[in-house]
């Protein structure tokens, strides 16, 4: 039992370092892309400068619509006031219960 059980282990240790044998460098350049083309930088440019003028930059939904308003701000303060006398509307801390 003891001499199977220290072959095993010997084995196993054999195993983990020949795992260690197959590294490759520090920097992993075994995953580095390669890429091999034949267009221009002039070429590349020219498509870049086209796609760039049929996309937008600003998020959909962005924009807000605008409108111009023919209520009076004093008007407005007054009924705002109303609403809360009357309580329509809640008013101060105690309106977030």
């Amino acid at each position: 039992m003891n001499k199977t059980a220290r072959i095993l282990s010997i084995a196993a240790v054999a195993a983990f370092s020949a795992f260690g044998a197959h590294a490759d460098e520090a920097d992993a350049s075994q995953f580095a892309l390669k890429f091999d083309t034949n267009r221009t930088r002039a070429e590349v440019a020219a498509e870049a400068a086209t796609v760039a003028q049929t996309r937008s930059i600003e998020p959909a939904g962005s924009r807000v619509v605008t409108y111009k308003s023919t209520a009076d701000r004093a008007a407005v303060r007054a009924a705002a006031a109303e609403a809360v006398r009357t309580g329509q509307i809640p008013s101060g801390e105690i309106s977030a219960l």
